[in-house]
């Protein structure tokens, strides 16, 4: 980013945005005041973020609705989802690592809702309780994935640079996760 998009108008708002021109690009942000110090780049993804965010959260709902589960949050889903990768056993504490979801009474919770709609079932080993997904579970899962091609899947065009594109930026999601991460934990000892 050029450095006129970080400089800031000399006025009395400290959170005034330079003027756009032809040479500077305006962020597009929810938040101004976030945007008027060293990155506004990053203020700009983040609202970027908060937009996919929600409209992924918004989709998967929908997905799982479309199958025929209607009281699903986003959570469940995405809880669901991942007791049946690659159809092995999980526990409480990695489901809850894997989302990276740090509280594990919301984990908890998905749980005990996917095993009243009869999704999930259990299996006590010693002190462990392991989750997997039941039949039921499987084929809403299987449904999710065919409505997934059909509605969000087939809008990509399937050409070698999308996919390399979408690679990389999963992979930036990542490095950036841990960026806020280790900034949430700066944040908790001030």
């Amino acid at each position: 980013m050029t450095k006129e998009i970080s400089k800031l108008k000399t006025d009395d708002s400290p959170t005034s945005l330079p003027a756009p021109t032809r040479q500077t690009k305006v962020p597009i942000v929810s938040s101004s005041h976030l945007a008027s110090g060293r990155s506004a780049e990053l203020s700009e993804f983040e609202f970027g973020l908060i937009i996919a965010s929600n409209a992924f959260n918004r989709w998967a709902v929908r997905c799982i609705s479309a199958v025929g589960m209607k009281d699903m949050t986003i959570t469940d889903v995405l809880v669901l989802h991942h007791i049946n990768h690659r159809a092995r056993e999980k526990k409480l504490a990695d489901i809850a690592f894997i989302l990276n979801i740090e509280d594990t009474h919301v984990v908890n919770y998905s749980l005990k809702k996917l095993q009243a709609l009869g999704l999930v079932q259990t299996e006590k080993r010693g002190k462990e309780v392991l989750y997997s997904t039941n039949e039921a579970g499987q084929d809403v899962c299987r449904r999710y994935f065919e409505i997934r091609e059909q509605v969000l899947v087939s809008g990509l065009s399937g050409d070698g640079t999308e996919s390399f594109e979408l690679s990389e930026l999963a992979r930036f999601l990542r490095i950036l996760s841990g960026l806020y991460e280790q900034a949430a934990r700066s944040a908790t000892s001030l």
